[in-house]
């Protein structure tokens, strides 16, 4: 007896692993879609929020950004895609132990930007000098590194700026504000972190191109009785960028995000309007839902 239930209890793990599914991560739209591995789960639900870290080099193939580490973390799930977005960078430390040798100066700096879509951003830079400096020199430096980096936040958008921030760009602009202080052997951005992802209301992304209301979604709207105003271009984002926002909310899920979406809601704007009875005539939401859902707007 008890050899055969050890066999059903093998044979009942060995069904769990058939019940699960490969999902293909894929990077962000700024980095092409580039296929990022896979992940295993039985919901889709279970692999909201996983990261995954990535060489730049795996990304881009240019060996000279070996050093960098990538950070992307999924919040989206589309069959079996899992859509990630960036969320911070790092630098091996090994790379920086190599910069920070004896008798340099090592001058670090921590900085919080908003770029021009509403992303805010914690920044981490990273400045060596060939020999000992000055302290009055050492935070001039710091000073001029910080106002390079928040003069390219307010003037790029979110894309643009993890761009610019990952290719050197952005640091040899803040090497060029210190060389009249000091000239500087190098300047890194090291690390950073996403700290907050904007509403969708309040920012414009160039990252993909804006979803356009499709001819199901306005069937499924003009069926269900729904006539929320069209957004301006300032109110809507990428579909996966509201159902980003969308899942943000209490009681909203995946698929529930998706019904919103399709039947017209492409804005938290465009829910703050709608009355209670129209968001519960959309397919699984409950009256009770509805309201639990604009108390939230």
């Amino acid at each position: 007896m008890a050899e055969k239930k050890g066999r059903t209890a093998a044979r009942q793990v060995r069904d769990r692993w058939k019940m699960k599914n490969w999902y293909n991560i894929q990077a962000p739209e700024m980095f092409e879609r580039a296929s990022l591995g896979e992940t295993l789960s039985d919901e889709n639900g279970k692999i909201m929020g996983r990261k995954t870290i990535v060489s730049f080099q795996d990304l881009t193939g240019d060996y000279a950004k070996a050093h960098i580490k990538i950070t992307f973390e999924v919040y989206a799930v589309k069959g079996n895609d899992a859509i990630t977005r960036f969320v911070g960078h790092d630098f091996r430390k090994d790379y920086v132990i190599r910069m920070a040798r004896r008798r340099r100066t090592k001058i670090d700096g921590v900085i919080d930007v908003t770029t021009k879509d509403g992303y805010k951003i914690r920044v981490k830079p990273l400045a060596i000098a060939e020999k000992r400096i000055k302290t009055t020199q050492a935070k001039g430096i710091r000073h001029a590194i910080a106002d390079a980096v928040i003069e390219s936040a307010n003037a790029m958008t979110f894309s643009e700026f993890v761009k610019s921030m990952l290719s050197g760009e952005m640091a040899d602009l803040a090497t060029k504000r210190c060389k009249p202080i000091f000239p500087l052997r190098k300047v890194e951005i090291k690390k950073s972190q996403v700290l907050s992802f904007p509403e969708v209301a309040e920012r414009i992304t160039d990252e993909v191109e804006p979803a356009a209301e499709t001819a199901e979604a306005a069937e499924v709207a003009s069926a269900e009785g729904i006539t929320p105003e069209a957004p301006t271009p300032e109110q809507i984002g990428s579909r996966e960028e509201v159902l980003e926002i969308l899942t943000g909310l209490k009681g909203i899920g995946p698929m529930k995000a998706e019904a919103l979406y399709e039947a017209g809601f492409h804005s938290l704007e465009a829910l703050k309007e709608a009355t209670t009875e129209q968001i519960a005539a959309v397919e699984g939401f409950s009256p009770s839902l509805a309201k639990k859902v604009q108390e939230q707007l």
